[in-house]
């Protein structure tokens, strides 16, 4: 049996693995896709303190894994189905198998949402793309788009600019929503052309995306690009903590994410949430791994009181 099970291979994970095995708990993370979380995706940090030089997301994250490790923590590739509590006992439902833990930490992070307009599902992966990082290559020199407002929107559509020959920017609102040291340099960008007070309405193409139809102000648009980044927020991936009812386990806040309380407590003894998915979460690596650190102190504090 686990004394500590982690689901989720992101920063806040990462951290909570490191504490756990570092102050001596039997501890596992399972992470189905690869370790790093979303943060992997991203083309620059430059706001992690300590780390002085502007880095890559893929980069920053490269040696957390192994860190963890070096004080015992086990990182298993496993999707995690759904975990339960059974008396005292936690169950964590893998694809093959059952582990029991003692407690567990649930750092799953978020998924990309889709923007919405029509034949998207038909393109992803054919023009259609939630990753500049990872698609940004096949778009050399060729004009792009990019859908959203906030902080990581702004942040591609800076990558891409330095890949493509002309990124248009689309936002819905005349405002963006992101710090004012990446707006600015958006808006000292030549290659960046914004599109306010826009909504793209549907890709077009045959096998691939030829491009958008856009309602600017209730004028209708014709963007011909072959490349659509979609950068609208995320959906928090709380599914695991759902029963066979489709009911959650513990108590959720009016926003999707679980409540917590300042120690990352759910309302379930021995259940901890961390990160993106977490009631009031503001979604920078450096707070994610604070959260984990929260957790795993805590996790040791709720394992002592069962001995008592």
């Amino acid at each position: 049996m686990l004394d500590l099970a982690i689901i989720g291979g992101g920063p806040a994970g990462l951290t909570a693995g490191l504490y756990g095995s570092r102050m001596g708990l039997k501890t596992k993370i399972f992470e189905k896709l690869g370790t790093g979380g979303q943060i992997t995706l991203s083309s620059e940090i430059e706001n992690y303190p300590g780390v002085c030089e502007v880095k890559s997301g893929l980069e920053l994250m490269e040696c957390w894994p192994e860190q963890a490790k070096r004080f015992g923590c086990e990182i298993e590739n496993n999707e995690v189905k759904k975990v339960y509590k059974e008396g005292s006992i936690f169950k964590v439902e893998l694809l093959d198998r059952v582990e029991e833990a003692k407690v567990v930490i649930v750092a799953t992070g978020g998924s990309p949402k889709r923007g919405g307009f029509e034949n998207e599902e038909q393109f992803i992966g054919k023009g259609v793309s939630t990753c500049a990082v990872c698609d940004g290559f096949f778009y050399r020199n060729q004009e792009v788009a990019v859908i959203g407002g906030g902080d990581t929107a702004l942040e591609e559509a800076i990558y891409l600019s330095t890949i493509a020959k002309k990124v248009y920017l689309i936002h819905r609102r005349d405002k963006f929503r992101a710090s004012p040291t990446t707006i600015k340099r958006v808006l000292n960008n030549e290659k960046i052309e914004i599109l306010y007070n826009s909504k793209v309405k549907k890709v077009y193409g045959n096998q691939f995306v030829d491009g958008l139809i856009i309602d600017k102000n209730g004028s209708e648009i014709n963007l011909k690009v072959p490349g659509v980044f979609v950068f609208v927020g995320n959906i928090k991936n709380t599914d695991i903590l759902k029963n066979e009812n489709g009911e959650f386990i513990c108590e959720m806040c009016e926003d999707g994410s679980v409540c917590v309380d300042l120690s990352m407590k759910t309302s379930i003894e021995g259940l901890f949430a961390v990160g993106d998915i977490r009631k009031d979460s503001v979604k920078q690596v450096i707070c994610s791994a604070g959260d984990g650190a929260v957790s795993a102190l805590q996790a040791v504090k709720y394992l002592e009181s069962l001995k008592s």
